[in-house]
């Protein structure tokens, strides 16, 4: 709570200004709402293309077998199915999610898969990982770092868990670099997209709040930047789709 007679510092939820304390709880409803559907979702918003960007980060990811990786804001569980299969028995993946709505889902869709034994499911906040330190080889995020009140935060409490020479993925959209593309795919995100939750998911506000947090987040060599700032090292992206999503990879040394 702020002190009395002290205003709270805001942030942005989509294109709102909220009091920082709210905005965890404002992320949560959304994805509570959006749970059940949010694979169908993903789908017809990519065209199928996201799992196309999470073949890419697993395939950058380097994990091999034994490692212990660490999916934040894991959500229903895509990369963390796809690092599973490459840590094998002697590994471990766990996914971690701050909303037991997207946690429930990701458990149930695994063991639906068979996926069981090496992973395992903790509700976290990214801000503030329950991990010891220099635990794990690799860190990934994606799609989840925009929602989180202060990216620099969580970039230092992922810095923390890695081990060194262990590497973060970030993958997030971004800012298109094709020129033409944003107009394009700000009519699309801006009309497109509230359509398609209103009618699938019978959410229009959460896919309106999903195109304004995109337009909010850190472009690319922002996002860049404050890797570095957090400690990574050989900080890199690659720009999927013509910039609307990146991945940034960044190592501990």
């Amino acid at each position: 709570m702020p002190s009395p007679g002290k205003q709270e510092r805001t942030t942005h939820f989509g294109f709102r200004e909220v009091p920082e304390s709210a905005k965890d709880n404002l992320v949560a409803g959304v994805f509570h709402s959006v749970a059940s559907k949010y694979d169908l979702m993903n789908d017809l918003m990519s065209l199928g293309i996201h799992r196309l960007w999470k073949q890419f980060a697993t395939e950058a990811s380097g994990v091999r077998g034994g490692f212990r990786v660490l999916d934040v804001a894991g959500g229903t569980g895509d990369l963390a199915a796809k690092f599973a299969a490459r840590v094998g028995r002697r590994g471990q993946v766990v996914l971690a999610d701050i909303n037991e709505s997207m946690l429930g889902v990701g458990r149930a869709r695994l063991a639906d898969r068979g996926i069981v034994g090496n992973v395992a499911f903790v509700q976290a906040n990214a801000e503030n990982l329950p991990f010891p330190e220099n635990y794990f080889d690799r860190v990934s995020i994606a799609f989840g770092l925009r929602n989180v009140t202060h990216i620099d935060r969580a970039l230092s409490s992922m810095f923390r868990v890695l081990k060194p020479g262990g590497m973060l993925l970030v993958l997030e959209f971004s800012r298109p670099v094709v020129p033409g593309l944003n107009n394009l795919y700000d009519a699309y995100s801006f009309n497109v997209l509230p359509w398609l939750g209103r009618v699938i998911a019978q959410d229009e506000g959460s896919y309106r709040y999903l195109a304004e947090s995109i337009r909010k987040h850190p472009d690319q060599e922002t996002l860049k930047t404050m890797m570095e700032r957090a400690g990574f090292g050989r900080v890199q992206y690659f720009n999927l789709s013509g910039g609307i999503v990146a991945l940034h990879k960044g190592y501990k040394f």
